[in-house]
């Protein structure tokens, strides 16, 4: 008999465009893997369509806040049916750029120094003085990212002073926090990892942008990046950049699938930038190429993470 699947979408996140491309690809390759698969674009029905509906498996192809940050995961987990990928504190920890950082200093996994500003103090202490604060603390040039956003929305590589405060109005405006990172020169790779009994470090991706920064609309424009495997970088860098990238994984305790970026620098030493729990899924997204690379098919993928998530 063919398992009933779910493939979660959409929803209401900055993120929920690529999770309509997501939802689509994965719902495309279930039917052809021969999964009884249908799509849900998650609203506030959906606690009730899923209690009518009862799949056997949830398929999570959500990206972003009230997706990827547990809350979905935390529902489904008292409603008693299987998810794929990592669970409640796995996703509100890798969606939460400044809490996932703290786990990888707690644990020595090493990752740009950084600093954090609230809204608040921009407000009471003044913008210059919290420009002032950065430059002194981390010097130019630096990544300004919000605190709970992905498929780098909202973030800006900043190389002058003067375009600080910019960065900053930006990221303030999808949240109230905002994480501020050394910028560190060197490759950026990308390690998909699948599973944890035990986990599959699957080949590393370089990553390539046209622009010389891997923002939105590189990350999703085809032509404009290009995933390079294996990454151009001797072999024993890339082995210390997947270990690094796997003592992350299993630092914030992920399982089923998560991606996890860093940054090679030219003495080749790894950097953990984040962790991406609900991974994109789209025609030019990195974890379905890193699995091509490895052998895996796409609807041999999303079967793997539906089985994986059934046998708990």
């Amino acid at each position: 008999m063919k398992k009933r699947v779910a493939v979660l979408k959409g929803g209401t996140s900055a993120e929920r465009e690529v999770s309509l491309r997501s939802g689509q690809a994965v719902y495309q390759a279930l039917l052809e893997a021969g999964y009884d698969a249908y799509q849900i674009d998650v609203d506030a029905t959906i606690g009730k369509r899923l209690l009518e509906d009862r799949p056997e498996v949830a398929f999570i192809a959500l990206h972003g806040a009230l997706g990827e940050d547990g809350t979905m995961q935390g529902l489904l987990e008292i409603l008693g049916i299987p998810y794929t990928g990592p669970g409640v504190l796995a996703s509100a920890l890798g969606l939460n750029k400044l809490m996932a950082k703290k786990v990888f200093c707690f644990e020595g996994i090493p990752t740009p120094p950084f600093v954090v500003v609230n809204q608040k103090e921009a407000r009471t202490a003044g913008v210059s003085a919290v420009v002032e604060r950065v430059v002194s603390q981390l010097s130019l040039p630096v990544v300004v990212k919000p605190v709970t956003q992905g498929s780098t929305i909202g973030i800006s590589f900043v190389h002058e002073a003067e375009k600080l405060e910019a960065a900053l109005e930006l990221a303030f405006s999808y949240d109230p926090q905002v994480l501020i990172e050394k910028m560190i020169s060197g490759v950026e790779v990308t390690s998909s990892i699948l599973g944890d009994d035990p986990p599959l470090v699957l080949p590393l991706i370089e990553i390539y942008s046209v622009t010389g920064v891997y923002d939105y609309e590189t990350k999703y424009t085809p032509g404009m990046s290009d995933h390079i495997i294996p990454p151009r970088i001797p072999e024993e860098q890339q082995e210390r950049a997947k270990q690094a990238c796997l003592r992350a994984y299993q630092a914030l305790g992920c399982r089923g699938l998560s991606r996890v970026d860093c940054i090679v620098d030219p003495e080749g030493n790894p950097f953990v930038l984040e962790v991406n729990t609900a991974p994109g899924m789209t025609a030019t997204s990195l974890f379905p190429d890193a699995a091509r690379a490895a052998g895996i098919g796409f609807p041999e993928l999303v079967s793997r993470l539906v089985e994986m998530a059934r046998n708990g």
